[in-house]
């Protein structure tokens, strides 16, 4: 969305692609045994940018990636009125929501939302921020004695640079290293975004190297 780094699916507009890019952040992620793990995403289906017609989105693919590498439970993050399937309207319904503020109403929750240890939660990178139902996730839930995990796809291998602020709209969580990774890649290259999606992991000590 926008002709900076924003796009109205799951990526971001002429953003420059680079390396892989995580945010300072918890690094140890402690005793992981017996840990239960979300893996809750934001995926946009529809006409999307670089990709075209898709029935599966960006973020969902690499949401599929970390939930088989970790054992995570999928949750899809639907909003209860869903975004229009052409890009251009979904810009301009983005862009309204992101002006106003918004908190778009979800269509579901999470079951057994307390059980959960580690939260990662993925989205596609919207007018150079998370698109607005993302916030109204993280407000909906406590996250006392959590562990969240964001990841993202955009039209570079980037985040959106404000992770920083999220534990504040996550209260009582503590945030570990994202990732971001450029969404046309996640749709058309996966065998090439496997690998990256299992190096991250392995960093936060969530999986093993590989023999």
């Amino acid at each position: 969305m926008g002709k900076n780094r924003s796009t109205a699916n799951d990526t971001v507009s002429q953003a420059t692609p680079r390396a892989v890019q995580q945010q300072p952040a918890r690094t140890d992620l402690g005793n992981l045994k017996g840990k239960k793990i979300l893996v809750a995403y934001f995926s946009r289906t529809g006409e999307n940018y670089q990709v075209g017609m898709i029935e599966k989105g960006n973020t969902h693919m690499v949401a599929e990636m970390i939930a088989q590498e970790t054992g995570g439970t999928l949750f899809e993050i639907r909003p209860a009125d869903p975004y229009p399937v052409g890009y251009r309207d979904t810009t301009r319904r983005a862009q309204q929501e992101k002006q106003e503020k918004a908190r778009p109403k979800l269509a579901g929750d999470v079951p057994d939302w307390d059980s959960y240890d580690i939260v990662f939660w993925g989205y596609p990178i919207w007018w150079n921020d998370l698109p607005m139902i993302i916030y109204t996730f993280l407000e909906n839930h406590d996250f006392t004695g959590k562990t969240i995990i964001p990841f993202c796809t955009s039209a570079g291998d980037v985040l959106t640079g404000q992770e920083g602020s999220f534990p504040q709209h996550a209260k009582g969580a503590v945030m570990a290293k994202g990732f971001g990774v450029e969404g046309k890649r996640a749709q058309q290259q996966p065998e090439m975004v496997r690998p990256l999606v299992h190096q991250w992991l392995q960093g936060l000590g969530l999986v093993s190297a590989r023999k």
